[in-house]
């Protein structure tokens, strides 16, 4: 149940304050369906100001206005699951949420469970539930997990973060806004209106728009919302307030402009959503030549109204002038919105233009970096790279000019990503983030780099926690749904089961055909219950939705091994060995060891052996933290304890490493002649002890940086 006041607790008073919250409440009841009825529509019929509004409810509820007709909302609802039959999704609406997701999401924050669950005996697995019970959909055409490279049990899943990035773990709202966490100096620039006459100068107009947040973007102390989630709103007909409330920020600016000759009309104003007003508006009338202070000054006036502080290297930033050349400028600008398309269209048709700011400006370091991008996203549609070269080229040109720039810095890192030497491209990214604490493209990529190239639990974790501030916005239903199951597998990998579970079940709320979120909710079942049976049970109903997803066969497979159920497990390790020979596929290495062992105990040596020699060859090449863990189990098998206790020590002083080490290691079978080592237990418990020292900083971490 949520912490926060009930509206049986509001109405249980007779006081003089009960009477005046028992009228709003009538009030808002009469108006339960619609809902348009918010904060003003209440403060009317009240006859009161919101502002006073807002400080009665404040000071007799200890909610907001908003948070206080949300309430009644979902407690007129969970009335109306309890004693109807009408649907979740016809509920919703009834009690005034136009977005039956939202319903969910809400009412789950609220009563902490979802509205389903009401009319469930409970949401924890029972004895014989299975999946069938969660989700009956199936997968969508294209199955984007069947790749050649795997890490280890659950990696698999972090893939999907390539191309769908990122999470957020909700918090009990503090202000107007509600739901979900709203940061105090939270801002989003929503795109400017052209005024003129002429449509030719929308380019200008939104290049202003693109300067004004990217100069926001570099003070860390702002959170500013990514271009890609303010882009939808540039025809919409939604209030201020919604935007704010879909966005979850603090603050909107809004903004026009139009360029008639040499001179630059700019109407800019700061509205505070809590408010829906406008706390500071400003029209300005330049020649074109003094567009850059222009677009400096609008972003420090911003951040003064806002009382955001300003480091003096972020002022430097923030007045530094990316060309001399305005018509270099000019023709950057006209390049920006085919760039951001990211089609090859889009790609083709600025590249000329970034040439031609060059040309007119051989030191314009950031149309250089944009080319480096272009090319970069160009090569990403080739088998055999083609640009390279060019890549580099341009990314040493862009930081030969400005090497303070984070733009600058990404085409850098782009050109590691395309030769595939990621770790040279960490410290370009980390660099260009202080340049740009904002930048969600860089914290995307960055949590990505860290679960899947470079594994780092805690670090990939961190930098999807702040993607998802930056950029959740931007997704539809089913890109969020994706969101959530990733953030859910970034809080298990770190050992934070509730979390992981919490946002695992917002997966399947915002789309129940997530192919992977039933997958990954089992296992997270399985950090909190360790029932084994009920596990692979679970799994096997999984797979047969789906007889062809060798992500779950061979994990099936794997918890019949062990349980020491070879027979069962050859069975499904059989199909699993065709299917990857069949199709050449290279998947799993880290498991031929396993299989290997259940091939030997079902009688095929000479089968057994060609997966162990396939397995000592993966130890050798594998590079990860993972690689004394996985050498350690080769020396058991070799009947090499000894070696095998100092590789599972070597493994004890490592860092970041993910939680289903500790859930499955000690399963093993093999692991059984360990035990009676002298040093056995000793080496297990530090262990699990590094894990849990590693996952108590990372808790304290995120709590500080207010991400949980």
């Amino acid at each position: 149940m949520s912490t926060l006041v009930t509206a049986n607790t509001i109405m249980s008073s007779n006081t003089f304050q009960g009477k005046f919250i028992e009228q709003a409440k009538i009030f808002v009841l009469e108006n339960l369906s619609n809902e348009q009825f918010g904060v003003s529509e209440l403060a009317t019929l009240m006859n009161m100001s919101r502002s006073n509004l807002l400080r009665k409810i404040k000071k007799e509820t200890q909610l907001s206005v908003s948070q206080f007709i949300r309430q009644i909302r979902l407690e007129k609802g969970m009335e109306l699951l309890e004693q109807t039959d009408y649907t979740v999704s016809e509920i919703s609406y009834q009690v005034g949420f136009g977005n039956n997701s939202y319903f969910i999401k809400c009412f789950r924050e609220h009563f902490g469970y979802s509205p389903g669950e009401v009319r469930k005996s409970g949401y924890e697995f029972s004895e014989n539930e299975t999946t069938s019970d969660i989700i009956i959909d199936k997968k969508p055409a294209q199955n984007v997990f069947k790749t050649n490279k795997a890490y280890t049990v659950m990696a698999l899943l972090v893939a999907v973060v390539a191309v769908m990035i990122f999470f957020i773990i909700k918090k009990e709202d503090k202000n107007e806004l509600a739901s979900p966490t709203v940061l105090s100096k939270s801002i989003a620039v929503l795109p400017f209106k052209n005024m003129s006459s002429d449509s030719s100068n929308l380019y200008f107009v939104n290049g202003l728009m693109e300067s004004s947040l990217n100069n926001l973007q570099k003070i860390e102390d702002l959170r500013v919302i990514s271009r890609t989630s303010v882009e939808k709103y540039r025809n919409t007909n939604k209030t201020v307030s919604e935007i704010a409330k879909e966005l979850n920020v603090n603050y909107i600016v809004e903004g026009s402009g139009q360029r008639v000759g040499d001179q630059v009309l700019l109407n800019v104003q700061l509205i505070e959503a809590l408010n829906d007003s406008p706390i500071w508006t400003e029209q300005y009338n330049h020649k074109v030549v003094d567009i850059f202070a222009l677009q400096n000054t609008v972003a420090k006036k911003i951040a003064d109204a806002i009382q955001a502080k300003v480091t003096p290297a972020e002022l430097q930033q923030i007045d530094k002038k990316p060309t001399e050349n305005l018509e270099a400028y000019d023709y950057y600008l006209k390049a920006l919105e085919p760039f951001q398309a990211q089609t090859k269209e889009g790609l083709d048709k600025a590249i000329p233009l970034f040439k031609q700011a060059v040309a007119k400006d051989p030191k314009f370091a950031l149309a250089y970096s944009k080319l480096a991008i272009a090319y970069y996203y160009l090569d990403i549609y080739q088998t055999n790279k083609q640009y390279t070269e060019v890549i580099n080229n341009y990314a040493d040109k862009a930081l030969l000019y400005d090497s303070k720039s984070d733009e600058s810095l990404i085409a850098k890192a782009l050109y590691y990503i395309n030769i595939e030497e990621y770790r040279l491209a960490l410290p370009h990214l980390e660099k260009a983030l202080e340049y740009n604490p904002n930048s969600s493209s860089v914290v995307n990529m960055l949590s990505d780099l860290y679960a899947r190239t470079i594994p780092n639990t805690e670090k990939s974790l961190k930098y999807a926690l702040k993607g998802v501030q930056l950029d959740i916005a931007a997704n539809d239903s089913v890109g969020k749904s994706y969101i959530y199951l990733n953030l859910s597998n970034a809080f298990i990998q770190n050992g934070f089961v509730d979390e992981a579970l919490k946002n695992i079940n917002l997966s399947l709320d915002y789309s129940s055909t997530n192919y992977y979120a039933p997958y990954l909710k089992i296992f997270i079942q399985y950090a909190k219950h360790k029932d084994m049976v009920q596990t692979r049970n679970l799994l096997i109903n999984e797979w047969k939705k789906d007889t062809t997803r060798l992500d779950i066969m061979q994990d099936v497979a794997k918890l019949y091994y062990f349980q020491e159920q070879y027979d069962s497990a050859y069975y499904y390790y059989n199909k699993y060995v065709k299917v990857k020979e069949q199709h050449g596929l290279g998947i799993y290495p880290q498991e031929d060891i396993k299989i290997g062992k259940v091939y030997d105990q079902m009688g095929f040596h000479e089968k057994a052996k060609s997966f162990y020699k396939a397995y000592a060859s993966y130890c050798a090449k594998d590079q990860s933290i993972y690689q004394p863990a996985s050498l350690a189990m080769q020396y058991v098998h070799e009947g090499k304890r000894d070696l095998a206790i100092e590789q599972l020590k070597l493994f004890a002083t490592k860092n970041n490493y993910q939680y289903w080490m500790l859930l499955f290691m000690e399963k093993d079978p093999m692991m059984k002649s360990l035990k009676n080592h002298p040093e056995y237990k000793e080496t297990i418990t530090k262990i699990k002890n590094r894990f849990w020292e590693g996952h108590e900083r990372l808790k304290s971490m995120l709590i500080d940086n207010d991400l949980i």
